[in-house]
């Protein structure tokens, strides 16, 4: 059994983390349930430095009216690092997963070198419409297309041309992306529901890439099934707005599970398994039979969020203690402690 190693302490609910080509690390906290401070950070010394400055950083949502949000984080959910010298942040702009802030749903790209920011992806309705939360995103190995999953109320995934910055929205509403019926998230043995009754709700979600980049895998927390495509369906005819829904292929019981990584030049693809404060590993090369094996289980995988891989091939994962959120808990504090850990395998 392997284990885990503290990394960094957050006072504020992370989720997102990536490790570039230089052993940089850069984490993300969205604004769920409080007005969080810093949105996107470089980790240094344990310390959160807001990225790419302070300006990026300034929104707030009480003043939401003074900042424009096409120039500013909004609620970041994600942040990846092509390894081609670039971070890239997604904001599906939408603070505590509701009201899409206009004009703020978009893909940025900064530059390594320099920290400047050279591309915004702005997405318009058609991409990323009313009710939309646009949650992770991996990049073509020849670094020309983005895919994106969302986990809103509709899920589907969204492939963008990173030249031109045209977006398509592809299985909006087909099977794979939408949370499972009647299937219930857990967390300490019990239900997990919102005050109103409701329980998790989470459309596709954990996304990743085969290493030869000829399949895009994803799966909704709200289900248990492991999802792929090949990835010329999606910038072929799906881009072009033809119905794919027939190439979507189902890949095996996963559980329900949060981030999804397949490790750099294996085909193993570890799992966080929210409901048993767990990350697991299958092997793909097995196929849709093969069934995931508990890695480390530790009570302190709070809700494991998101990996990122070093280029030594260390694995990080974040907690997002979202079962210890005030959407869950009423009385529980708006600032969440969270974490960064290091799996030792």
């Amino acid at each position: 059994m392997s284990s885990i190693e503290l990394v960094a302490d957050f006072g504020h609910q992370v989720t997102g983390v990536t490790v570039a080509e230089d052993g940089r690390i850069f984490v993300n906290f969205p604004r769920w349930t409080e007005d969080t401070e810093v949105s996107v950070a470089e980790l240094k010394g344990g310390q959160v430095r807001p990225y790419p400055d302070a300006a990026w950083n300034a929104w707030r949502n009480a003043k939401k009216d003074e900042v424009t949000p096409h120039d500013h984080w909004v609620c970041v959910q994600s942040v990846v690092a092509d390894q081609r010298g670039s971070l890239w942040v997604l904001d599906p702009a939408a603070p505590a997963q509701a009201h899409l802030v206009s004009g703020g749903a978009k893909l940025v790209r900064i530059d390594l070198a320099t920290d400047k920011v050279t591309q915004t992806i702005a997405f318009d309705e058609d991409a990323a419409p009313q009710g939309s939360y646009l949650n992770d995103v991996r990049f073509s190995n020849d670094g020309k297309t983005a895919y994106i999953t969302d986990s809103g109320v509709r899920g589907a995934l969204v492939v963008v041309d990173i030249a031109s910055g045209k977006a398509a929205r592809v299985l909006d509403g087909h099977p794979s992306t939408q949370m499972k019926k009647g299937l219930n998230v857990t967390a300490d043995g019990k239900v997990l529901r919102r005050p109103d009754g409701r329980g998790v709700e989470f459309s596709a979600d954990g996304i990743e890439l085969s290493g030869d980049g000829k399949y895009l895998y994803w799966q909704a927390i709200k289900g248990d099934e492991l999802y792929r495509i090949p990835t010329a369906a999606l910038t072929g005819p799906g881009f072009d707005g033809e119905d794919i829904g027939s190439q979507v292929e189902p890949y095996g019981k996963n559980g329900v599970n949060d981030g999804l990584l397949i490790a750099r030049g294996t085909e193993r693809m570890y799992l966080t398994s929210v409901q048993d404060n767990a990350i697991k590993v299958r092997d793909l090369a097995e196929g849709p039979s093969a069934q995931p094996r508990i890695v480390v289980q530790d009570e302190r995988l709070r809700w494991p969020d998101t990996f990122g891989q070093g280029p030594d091939g260390t694995i990080y994962v974040t907690t997002s203690h979202i079962q210890d959120s005030a959407f869950f808990k009423p009385d529980a504090p708006a600032a969440l402690p969270t974490q960064l850990w290091k799996v030792v395998l």
